[in-house]
């Protein structure tokens, strides 16, 4: 039986649209605010049509030695230009990016994951500093 974890695909962002970029800075201050984005098609546009779309992005962080992840954020994109007259016909696209601010005192990686209607779960991960 197959575990989620081997359900995820991963690549180089700047080659692959499906894998999210993980924009912060390399070194948070301790208990301050830091901005995180996520997004996808940073380097190449991932297409955002009824028929192949972002559905989801998840951000978590794992401190370093710690057993288990935290959920940052998580954020849904419902609208893909679909409407009663058919697929593409709203003119109503979300875009597949996401901001946050979150705080730490503990080092540690951030993961991004992400799914594709089409090409299914992608994650990526970024390690950071605190000082």
């Amino acid at each position: 039986m197959a575990k989620v974890g081997t359900l995820y695909q991963t690549d180089d962002w700047k080659t692959e649209k499906h894998v999210p970029v993980i924009e912060c800075p390399e070194t948070f201050k301790t208990g301050e605010m830091v901005e995180v984005t996520v997004s996808l098609g940073k380097e190449i546009a991932h297409p955002n049509k009824t028929e192949h779309h972002i559905r989801w992005i998840r951000l978590y962080f794992k401190p370093e030695g710690g057993k288990f992840a935290y959920e940052i954020a998580s954020c849904e994109f419902t609208a893909h230009g679909a409407s009663a007259d058919g697929p593409d016909s709203s003119g109503i696209y979300t875009h597949h990016t996401m901001t946050v601010e979150f705080k730490t005192e503990t080092k540690g990686e951030l993961f991004a994951t992400a799914f594709c209607n089409i090409h299914g779960l992608w994650e990526s991960s970024r390690e950071i500093e605190v000082k």
